[in-house]
């Protein structure tokens, strides 16, 4: 059976989705996107990615096409025709199709398209065994708060990791990691602390960065947001990412160098319980 696709209000086969070569997300990359993960055929902290998917609207002057309930009755509806129980959704707005300008239209109307990909993610090789990390100069814009559809720096970041034998790369500024190609990154002392990089326009409001915070200062887990350079990301106990598409996944690698014993350790194997807890509890 083909794999059914949502495109500006309507639910068709993928191969007949079309989208005009004047629409504006392919000629300036003049959108937003978001992901969810898929547990149990259920969309996890939807509430989050839909608030952070009305700011990126607003930051970018593109007026939201649909309300949240509809929004959410769309997902669950594109989850249920594809028949998925784990996995990934993709949605993305764009400005919609105008002749190639600048400047925004002065009429028409965004483009919304959203799709699934069936995936493993609890039982996956990379949450189970963990995953190798390479480091790369961090070459993008400086409005990364936004989750703009903009995305051939972590593109290009990815494959060198891909090239290099790993799964992720970590993006460096200044001396400092900043973020992943697609996910959030953390380290954790040798004293059981996790640190994490704070919220600004430098880095993406991760939602599974945001729900584990939560989770993991309610258990009692000892958090410090902070910067934090390579150097101490090579010399940390553990390190872990989290990302929509992957949840927690253990860094057991950095740039060819071992982290803490080179295996997922016990604090990063706590996160992933209470995680893969709310999920299914959601």
């Amino acid at each position: 059976m083909s794999r059914i696709v949502f495109l500006n209000g309507s639910f068709l086969p993928l191969e007949d989705a079309r989208i005009p070569i004047m629409d504006r997300g392919f000629l300036f990359s003049d959108g937003v996107y978001e992901g969810f993960g898929v547990l149990g055929g259920r969309v996890i902290d939807n509430d989050l990615h839909l608030a952070r998917l009305e700011r990126s609207l607003s930051e970018i002057r593109i007026a939201n096409p649909y309300s949240r309930e509809q929004w959410a009755a769309f997902e669950q509806e594109l989850v249920h025709r594809n028949d998925m129980d784990e996995g990934f959704l993709y949605l993305q707005v764009t400005r919609g199709v105008a002749d190639r300008d600048f400047f925004f239209p002065q009429e028409g109307a965004p483009t919304v398209v959203m799709f699934t990909q069936k995936k493993s993610i609890v039982h996956s090789p990379a949450a189970e065994k963990g995953i190798a990390v390479i480091s790369v100069p961090d070459l993008r814009w400086k409005r990364r708060d936004i989750k703009s559809v903009s995305l051939l720096a972590q593109v290009l970041a990815k494959q060198a990791a891909k090239e290099a034998g790993a799964q992720e790369a970590w993006m460096i500024e200044d001396g400092f990691v900043t973020e992943g190609g697609s996910s959030s990154g953390f380290i954790v002392t040798k004293q059981g602390r996790v640190i994490v990089r704070p919220l600004s326009n430098a880095i993406l409001p991760g939602i599974t960065r945001k729900s584990l915070l939560c989770l993991a200062e309610e258990t009692g887990v000892v958090l410090e947001e902070r910067l934090f350079t390579i150097d101490e990301a090579y010399n940390a106990a553990e390190a872990f990412l989290t990302s929509a598409s992957n949840f927690v996944v253990p860094i057991v690698s950095i740039d060819g160098r071992p982290v803490g014993d080179g295996k997922p350790g016990a604090v990063t194997r706590r996160l992933q319980e209470l995680y893969l807890s709310m999920a299914r509890a959601s």
